[in-house]
Parts: C-alpha cells; structure tokens; sequence
C-alpha cells in the first residue's frame, strides 16, 4: 500500500522512514513544492511532501496543488492524507485537539483547482469530498495510540494569507462551519479528480478570530501548538497501516470515469496526454 502525505506548517519532514530517499517527479504543471521523501514503514510505503516547500517558501495562494497531487499520483499513492493547521470555530475544538473533516466550504479564488480545462471539461461528483472509509481508518489508528479524534465537520477554505476578521470569523461560525484553514479543499478537489482517496488530518491551533477570551490567532500561537502536537500527527501516520489493510472499500478510484463530457474526437492532443498520465486510460 501506497500512501501520500501533504505536510502543512510544522510538518515539513517525516522521522524514522526505513529506506529513505528523495525523489524529484516532473510534471506537466511544473515541479512540485519539493523533492517527495520516499520511504517505508513496516508494509506501507509513505510518500511525504511539505505543501509549502522546505523552508516554507510557498504561501497557500503560490503553492502549486496541481504538480503536488500529480506527483503523489505518479509514484502510485493510493490515498493522500493532509495534514493541516486549522483555527476552530467552536468552543468544543481545543487549541491541540484533532479533527478529520468530511466536509468543506470553498472561499478560494485564486489558484487553479482542476486537472481538466485547456481541451478537455470534466465534473466530478464531490458531494462527500472526503473518503470515509480512509477517514474510518485514520480515527481507528488514533484511538489505538490513544488520542481523541473528533470524526467529521465542516471545514471553510479561505484565500489567505491573511487571518479572518472577527466579522468573517463570526460569519463563518453562523454557517454551522467547525474549523477555517487555507489549503485543505483545493487538496481535497485535485484528489478526487486524480482518482486517489484523499482525508484531512486537521490540528487545531487557536481560536481564529471570533472567541471572546482568547487572544486572535498569530503565527506565534500557532506555531508553539504545532510543535507540541506535530509528533502526534506523526504518531497516526505510523499506525495507520495496519488500519488501512481492512478499510473497507470505496469508489475513490473510479471517480472520474465517466466526469469528460467533450466529446471523444475534440479532445486535444495535450489534454488527452494530460488524463492519461493520470488516470491511466484515455478520457
């Protein structure tokens, strides 16, 4: 079993990989955030790649999501897990505890979500954005290290790479939203188109902007939460193997077998090319 992680702030490397390399994937989008940091553990193979480059060099709206997931695709991961920072939107979502979203609130603009476009036009179906048998999984490993996961909410994806306002804060909250974050829902779109099961492993740092008591997010706050609790992402990610093996099944992928709706002989030389690196069969 393949499996690809998307590190976000604070996770910018993976410890204890036995049979460690790097390995640069060229894309038709250009290269990825950085090399992908190839290696095992126990039965699973892990593909690791810090979503804002070594250095975190990459804001959310300059990181190239297409090239990420392309890349995770090529070297055959299976499923990609994120892992992100997020700000909670509810008292009961502590700085330091973790949640694995289903669903999302999309306020991106601008960054280019979709594989398909320059040719060729497909729509996937994304009405579950997450896999649930993958986020079953991953609850699973958590519980058997013993830390409490919260299964599930609604996960609101914003531009940046400015913080909310308490007005938008509150906003978002009088959606019914659970936590804010910047990257999740692009990441969530390109896997689904490329086929691939994808769920957010999400560490909550602060309380954005909206809770009364508490001091409005900084880079700070955020940082001195993440590196108390980047060690039990890890943690999950090491156990989450020996849960995947009996997941139960899904329809991840085959998601976009039937998403082309341009006709077969319109299809451009490029476009077609383009699919068939990634789905492995022509659109």
């Amino acid at each position: 079993m393949i499996l690809g992680v998307l590190g976000g702030s604070g996770l910018y490397d993976f410890d204890g990989l036995s049979e460690r390399r790097e390995e640069e994937v060229p894309t038709p989008f250009g290269p990825p955030s950085a090399p992908i940091t190839s290696g095992r553990i126990g039965t699973t193979r892990l593909l690791f790649l810090p979503r804002h480059g070594r250095g975190h060099r990459f804001s959310p709206s300059e990181i190239n999501y297409r090239a990420n997931v392309f890349a995770l695709k090529t070297l055959g991961a299976e499923r990609v897990l994120s892992v992100s920072a997020v700000g909670s939107l509810r008292e009961g979502l502590a700085p330091g505890q973790f949640v694995l979203p289903d669903q999302f609130i999309d306020k991106t603009w601008g960054r280019a979500a979709t594989f398909f476009g320059a040719g060729v036009v497909g729509h996937v179906g994304f009405a579950e954005p997450t896999c649930a048998a993958f986020r079953g999984a991953i609850g699973a490993a958590a519980e058997a290290g013993g830390r409490r996961v919260h299964d599930g909410g609604t996960y609101v994806c914003m531009e940046g790479p400015q913080f909310s306002t308490r007005a938008e804060s509150q906003l978002h909250r009088s959606w019914g939203a659970d936590v804010i974050g910047m990257t999740a829902a692009t990441e969530a779109k390109l896997c689904r188109e490329a086929e691939v099961c994808f769920a957010l492993l999400a560490l909550v740092t602060d309380y954005d902007a909206w809770h009364a008591s508490e001091a409005a997010v900084s880079v700070e706050a955020v940082v001195a939460v993440l590196r108390a609790n980047v060690a039990g992402a890890q943690e999950i990610i090491r156990r989450l193997g020996d849960h995947l093996a009996g997941a139960a099944s899904c329809g991840c992928a085959r998601a976009a077998a039937h998403a082309v709706i341009t006709a077969p002989d319109a299809i451009s030389a490029e476009a077609r090319s383009r699919l068939r690196l990634l789905h492995g069969r022509d659109p």
